[in-house]
């Protein structure tokens, strides 16, 4: 049986600065289903984002899309090996133009439970939550 495959669909502003964003992360554009109004980026094996112009987005919608720069539409969480991980696409994130949004009151939580996360908006303002989980 296949694997299941998750493809996330966000719009952006900015296609090209998207893209670099998202290789500044270390992921890669998948040319075959790539081209002016939309890029695949693929994050592993069975995850990939599909970065959609805003015009491009409105096919697959006819309500109005969230403006992420003000709300929260979704929370993108990726389970990562290690905090190390974590940290390090999160530092990737702010180089690359991301913004690193902190949440004290967490890490207590986190701790107790032993998880450890973080948390970056794309320059669209979609928010990632990387995160490590003991035991995972």
């Amino acid at each position: 049986m296949p694997s299941t495959m998750i493809f996330l669909n966000l719009p952006v502003a900015d296609l090209e600065r998207s893209k670099i964003f998202y290789e500044r992360l270390g992921w890669k554009i998948d040319q075959e289903f790539t081209d002016d109004a939309a890029a695949c980026v693929v994050i592993d094996d069975n995850i990939s984002v599909m970065l959609l112009s805003q015009h491009f987005f409105h096919n697959f919608t006819q309500r109005p899309r969230a403006i992420t720069t003000a709300t929260v539409g979704a929370v993108y969480a990726l389970a990562l090996g290690s905090p190390h991980q974590v940290d390090a696409l999160v530092a990737a994130a702010v180089a690359a133009g991301g913004i690193e949004e902190l949440y004290p009151d967490r890490r207590a939580q986190e701790r107790a439970v032993g998880m450890y996360g973080r948390t970056f908006l794309d320059p669209d303002g979609h928010q990632w939550e990387p995160f490590w989980m003991q035991g995972q």
